[in-house]
């Protein structure tokens, strides 16, 4: 019977002692790396997170420099959470889509005390009387892109844009390249997935040190840290994000969160223990201390390391929160305090006129260059003549510049006291200013047009650019630079042109920045453009007076593209939204040989589109009503109602008449509720609609 325990050899004893002696050496490769890399993420904090660096750039890149030498002379020890694995990977050749698991919806805004109070009471509305007046929690609104981050076990497996709520793009290789967002997270390894979601920012003292770097190599500079921070999320080269200085601060956990988690103040304090970086939070009982906080942030927004546009308010309970619900697109428990807009003064140093799509020709104001609510704005719209004779605004005047909502720079006051002497009236243009027809003014009406049609190379390049655009015929790729690219060199003059370029692919790979891959995604894309709707097609066409609504509307009530066309104005009248000038409009774009040539060889070339199920509403019970729907519903979406109301005989249209019979309100009905109350149109609200569908 063999001993079970053999007796060791000097052989089997000098293996052991080699074994133990390279555990002995890896253990203390392992410990200096884990050193470097706490040492990188102390700094990387101070960087970009606390703008207050520690060390020279030098020396935080010799730091770097020690532990990417370590980890090239040993990978088989690399750190999973190791800063060197945050430069990125290979370029990528496009973003891939990702349907979010839970919808990133966006908030409800308030602007002043008033709506802040309302916003509370109708929280209190709905919960019972033990449950009123909750705790608050307030986080500072951070100024950057939402993203949504994805860890399995405690490693970072994905990121995701928001996108458009439903579907965002994965910017996973970039993310990586932000250098305060974890990618271990040992206090979370034992959660299978844990989803956090927050903003990607950048700092000031980064963007401003972005920017001076760009503008010594004469290259283009952002115009705000957002921008900027977007611009770096959305390169395909993860290189390049990995040079810009974001940072990533999170504001919600969506999947993952412990059970003994109960508020949201409590899951960002958690969130900050387990390694990621959270902005201010404080928790208040009534609006009073919301708004004692909201004007204290109002004076030191500018002493704030990072950019900010207001603060979001949060019932603190998780419970409550789920018990509130969700409106259509934003939660009832949440919203945004945002900070007044800026208002500043500057000179109007030119107006310019350009034309659109339409022909319409529009002024625009060369300012000198002033920062209004953070952005440097130096073009402002005048609207149109009407506006410019309503203000007198003139070349050369001071004049006061507003960003309504933090969004729209616009003109509000003319200082005519600081005009100078030899100021003039500014004229209307008598030909357009890119083809030279005429422009025409119809009286009684402030908005001028070329009369140039698609003559005029600027409504033709605007149309181009229209009918690729991500609502009319989304043709992924072709943006607007290549698009006017291509019509300078010939390539494409009308829309159907498009359709064409599957034919000049070796003259478009020559393009600039065009190779051989990009030129096959975008003929992919416009081969994919072919199956559309007719709705969609419609309001390609880029007809004037036709938006999304009136084109569905077109669709549904014709059926199909030949019974449009053929249509006289009686008929077009008789389709909801489509009054008297509308009607005429597409009457004559119908009636135009150019135009019926380009639906012809739009046709010819392939596109084309699914019979339109017409809904008959003869003897249906809405039958010969008009309905428009406004406000946020809670039970459906608004797309949803209204296909229930047409199912019923109803014409839906979007906006009010004398003629209307009814007004579908839900919360938060604005001007279209006054509307219908001064015309004494009938106001349903959601409980009576929902009943009126249980009776029919």
């Amino acid at each position: 019977m063999t001993d079970p325990i053999a007796p060791l050899t000097s052989k089997d004893m000098n293996k052991d002692s080699n074994t133990a002696q390279s555990a002995s050496n890896d253990a203390a490769i392992v410990t200096q790396m884990r050193t470097l890399i706490d040492n990188l993420k102390t700094h990387n904090y101070a960087y970009y997170v606390l703008d207050n660096p520690i060390l020279e750039d030098s020396e935080y890149d010799q730091l770097r420099r020690s532990l990417l030498e370590l980890e090239e002379a040993y990978p088989d020890l690399i750190q999973p959470d190791s800063s060197i694995n945050q430069v990125g990977d290979t370029p990528l050749s496009a973003f891939t889509q990702v349907r979010h698991d839970v919808p990133m919806l966006s908030l409800g805004n308030v602007f002043d005390y008033d709506e802040l109070h309302g916003f509370m009471r109708r929280v209190n509305d709905r919960l019972n009387d033990a449950q009123k007046n909750p705790e608050y929690e307030i986080e500072l609104k951070l100024d950057g892109l939402a993203v949504s981050l994805k860890y399995e076990y405690g490693q970072f497996v994905q990121a995701v844009t928001r996108g458009d709520g439903q579907t965002g793009e994965d910017i996973t290789q970039n993310a990586k390249t932000i250098r305060n967002l974890p990618l271990w997270l040992t206090a979370a390894s034992d959660i299978p997935l844990l989803e956090v979601r927050g903003e990607v920012l950048m700092p000031k003292a980064g963007f401003e040190r972005l920017n001076r770097l760009a503008e010594e190599k004469g290259d283009k500079t952002f115009a705000n840290p957002r921008n900027a921070a977007a611009g770096s999320l959305r390169q395909l080269d993860p290189a390049i994000a990995a040079s810009r200085p974001l940072a990533f601060y999170c504001y919600s956990v969506n999947q993952g969160l412990p059970e003994n988690i109960e508020t949201q103040s409590a899951a960002l304090a958690w969130l900050g223990d387990i390694g990621f970086s959270v902005s201010a939070v404080r928790v208040v009982k009534n609006p009073r201390e919301v708004q004692a906080y909201y004007e204290s942030m109002i004076e030191t927004r500018s002493q704030l390391p990072f950019e900010i546009d207001g603060m979001v308010i949060k019932v603190n309970n998780l419970a409550l929160q789920q018990q509130l619900g969700f409106l259509s697109r934003e939660p009832r428990w949440a919203t945004a305090y945002k900070f007044p807009a800026e208002t500043v003064m500057t000179r109007l140093n030119d107006i310019e006129w350009q034309v659109g799509r339409t022909g319409q020709i529009t002024p625009v104001g060369k300012l000198e260059p002033v920062k209004v609510g953070g952005v440097t704005v130096s073009n402002v719209t005048l609207h149109n003549f009407g506006e410019i004779q309503r203000l007198d605004v003139r070349a050369g005047d001071m004049v006061s510049v507003h960003r309504a909502g933090d969004v729209i720079p616009k003109v509000t006051r003319v200082w005519v006291d600081q005009r100078p002497a030899d100021s003039e009236p500014v004229k209307l243009p008598a030909t357009c200013p890119v083809c030279d027809s005429p422009v025409v003014l119809p009286e009684g009406e402030a908005l001028a047009r070329c009369t140039g049609g698609l003559f005029c190379p600027a409504q033709q390049q605007e149309a181009l650019i229209h009918f690729v655009s991500r609502r009319a015929m989304d043709i992924d790729g072709l943006g607007a630079s290549w698009l006017i690219s291509f019509f300078e060199h010939g390539l494409v003059k009308t829309v159907a042109d498009i359709y064409q370029l599957h034919k000049h692919t070796d003259e478009l790979i020559n393009f600039e920045k065009l190779g051989e891959k990009s030129v096959q995604n975008i003929v992919n894309a416009i081969e994919a453009s072919k199956q559309t709707t007719l709705a969609r097609f419609i309001y390609a066409l880029g007809i004037r007076g036709v938006g999304e609504t009136t084109a569905q509307n077109l669709a549904q009530q014709f059926g199909d593209l030949d019974s449009l066309m053929a249509a006289d104005i009686d008929k077009l009248l008789q389709t909801p939204d489509v009054g008297a000038i509308t009607a005429e409009l597409i009457h004559e774009f119908f009636r135009a040989p150019h135009n019926i040539e380009v639906i012809t060889a739009l046709r010819e070339a392939g596109v084309h589109w699914d019979k339109v199920e017409q809904v008959l509403s003869e003897g249906l019970p809405l039958d010969g009503q008009t309905w428009v729907i406004t406000g946020a519903l809670d039970s459906m979406a608004r797309d949803e109602a209204k296909a229930k109301l047409q199912a019923l005989g109803a014409k839906v249209s979007g906006s009010i008449s004398a003629k209307t019979t009814a007004l579908l309100a839900g919360d938060k009905a604005g001007s279209k509720m006054a509307k219908a109350e001064k015309l004494g149109v009938k106001v349903v609200g959601e409980e009576e609609f929902l009943a009126m569908l249980k009776k029919v």
